[in-house]
C-alpha cells in the first residue's frame, strides 16, 4: 500500500510540475533576454538545451533516490 502511495505522489508531483506556468521558467534576465531576441528556430534551441541539460540531473537522482530506498527496505528487513 505504501508503494502505491509514493506512485501516486510522484505521479501527481510530475503533473504538476509539467503544468507549472512558463514565469517560472525566466529568473534570468540575461537568459530570457536572449531569448525574446532571438528568432523562432533559436528559442526552440534554448528550449531543448535545458531539457538536454535537465534529463541526466534527474536521471542520476532519480538512480540515486531508487538505491536509497532499496538499501534503506533492505536494512530494515534484515533489523527486525
Amino acid at each position: 500500500m505504501k508503494l502505491r502511495t509514493a506512485i501516486l505522489a510522484v505521479v501527481v508531483l510530475s503533473g504538476w510540475l509539467w503544468v507549472t506556468p512558463p514565469a517560472f521558467s525566466q529568473g534570468c534576465a540575461m537568459c530570457s533576454s536572449y531569448v525574446e531576441a532571438s528568432s523562432k528556430g533559436g528559442q526552440r534551441a534554448v528550449n531543448k538545451a535545458v531539457l538536454l541539460l535537465l534529463l541526466p540531473a534527474a536521471g542520476f537522482m532519480s538512480v540515486g533516490l531508487a538505491l536509497a530506498y532499496r538499501y534503506s527496505r533492505k536494512r530494515d528487513l534484515e533489523q527486525g
